[in-house]
C-alpha cells in the first residue's frame, strides 16, 4: 500500500466515502476507514440506500418493529435511512469538531421525486434536518432549475446543503449564485454564517461515458483522439469558476461575516471504462479546497497505486477549454450532453427510490405480525 490517500489529504483534498450501509456502521468498518484511510466524510444517494436496504443485512429488526406499527412504506424508509445517517454522523462527529464543521459530514438526499418541485424540496430538507438532528448533516438537493431557489431558501434557514447532480458549467455558476444568495438571506436574518456549510457535487465520469459513446458512434481516428478527456476538462473548468466566484467582491462581503466557501466536490469518480486507469478521477483532480467522494473500490485503488503528484488542476484551463471545443467540433453538443445527464440523473435516482419503495413494502408485508 502506498500512502497516496495521506498525500491527497495533505494537498487539501477531503476524502469522503460514497457509500453507507448499516453493516458498515455496526461492523466498525466506517470507523476503521476514518482511522486508516483518511476518510473524513460520507455521501449517500437513493441508489446507495436501495442497494443497502435491499441486501437486508442489519435491517430486519427495525423492519419488524416498523411492520408491527403498520407504518407507511415512505415512513419506514425515512426511519431507516435517517437512522443510518444519524449513526454515521455520530461516528464522524470527532472529525466534525476537529475541522470546525468543514468535514465529518454525512449527506442525505431529499426524495428524488421532488426534484422539480421547489417548495416540496424545501419542506423535505427541513424535515430531514429535523429527523436526523445532527449538526454534521448535509441535506442533498439536486441542481435542477426548481432546486436552485430551494438551495437559496434552505441555506437561508441555516441548514447546510450538498448540491448534487451538477454536470454543466453554467448550472454550476447558478448553484454558486444560489448559495451566495442563501448566505445573504441568512445574514439578513441574523444567523451565524460560520455554522453554514455547503459542497457542490460536480459529476465527472458520467460526462466521459456519454461523450465517449457519441465519439465511438462517429468511429473516426480524429474522434477517438478526444476520448476520455471531456470529464476532466469539465471539472477543471468548474474549479476555475469556483476560484473566480470565491474571489469576487460579493464573496468578500460574506467572507467578512465568517461565511464558508462552498467547496467543489468531485462526484461519480468511479471509472466506468476499463481503458482508463482506475484512479483517473482522483489523480487528475487534485486541488486545495476540494472534496473527492469515492466508491470503496476507487478508495482502495487510490490507496494501493494512486499517483498523487501535487496540484493537477492549476495551469490546465486553456487546455481544458480546447478539449471541450474539440468535442464540439466533432458535432457533439456539450449543452445537449449535460442536459441529458441531468435528466437521466434525476430519473435514475427516482428509479432507485421506486425500487426501494417496492422492496421495503415487500419486507414490511413479510414481517407483518399475524392478526390476533
Amino acid at each position: 500500500m502506498t500512502d497516496a490517500l495521506k498525500r491527497l489529504s495533505d494537498e487539501g483534498v477531503a476524502i469522503w466515502l460514497d457509500d453507507l450501509s448499516r453493516k458498515r456502521i455496526t461492523s466498525g468498518n466506517l470507523a476503521e476507514l476514518l482511522d486508516e484511510q483518511h476518510v473524513v466524510g460520507v455521501t449517500t444517494n437513493p441508489s446507495i440506500f436501495q442497494k443497502a436496504i435491499s441486501s437486508g443485512d442489519g435491517y430486519e429488526q427495525q423492519l419488524t418493529d416498523l411492520a408491527a406499527r403498520k407504518v407507511t412504506v415512505e415512513e419506514a424508509i425515512r426511519m431507516i435511512t435517517t437512522a443510518d445517517v444519524r449513526d454515521a454522523a455520530d461516528i464522524l462527529r470527532p472529525v466534525f469538531d476537529a475541522t470546525e464543521g468543514q468535514d465529518g459530514r454525512v449527506s442525505i438526499e431529499v426524495d428524488p421525486r421532488l426534484a422539480h418541485h421547489t417548495q416540496a424540496t424545501v419542506a423535505e430538507a427541513k424535515q430531514l434536518a429535523w429527523l436526523v438532528d445532527r449538526p454534521n448533516t448535509l441535506i442533498k438537493i439536486p441542481a435542477t432549475k426548481a432546486g436552485l431557489p430551494a438551495i437559496t431558501e434552505v441555506i437561508g434557514k441555516g441548514i447546510s446543503v450538498n448540491v448534487t447532480l451538477i454536470f454543466s458549467l453554467e448550472r454550476y455558476r447558478e448553484v454558486m449564485d444560489a448559495y451566495l444568495a442563501g448566505l445573504e438571506k441568512a445574514k439578513a436574518a441574523g444567523l451565524d454564517l460560520s455554522k453554514i456549510h455547503s459542497v457542490a457535487s460536480f459529476f465527472v465520469s458520467r460526462v466521459d461515458t456519454e461523450i465517449d459513446k457519441r465519439i465511438d458512434a462517429l468511429g473516426t481516428d480524429e474522434a477517438r483522439a478526444a476520448r476520455g478527456k471531456a470529464g476532466l476538462a469539465n471539472a477543471r473548468l468548474a474549479y476555475e469558476a469556483y476560484e473566480e466566484v470565491f474571489s469576487s467582491d460579493r464573496w468578500a462581503a460574506l467572507d467578512k461575516a465568517h461565511a464558508n466557501k462552498q467547496r467543489p466536490l468531485w462526484a461519480s469518480t468511479g471509472v466506468k471504462d476499463k481503458a482508463y486507469k482506475d484512479t483517473l478521477y482522483v489523480d487528475d483532480l487534485v486541488a486545495p479546497g476540494t472534496v473527492n467522494t469515492m466508491p470503496e473500490a476507487t478508495l482502495e485503488a487510490t490507496a494501493d497505486h494512486g499517483q498523487i503528484t501535487g496540484n493537477t488542476i492549476a495551469g490546465t484551463y486553456e487546455q481544458s477549454r480546447a478539449e471541450i471545443e474539440a468535442v464540439e467540433k466533432l458535432g457533439i453538443s456539450y449543452d445537449d450532453v449535460v442536459q441529458l445527464l441531468e435528466d437521466e440523473g434525476v430519473e435514475k435516482f427516482e428509479a432507485s427510490w421506486n425500487d426501494l419503495l417496492k422492496s421495503t413494502e415487500a419486507e414490511l408485508k413479510r414481517l407483518a405480525p399475524s392478526e390476533g
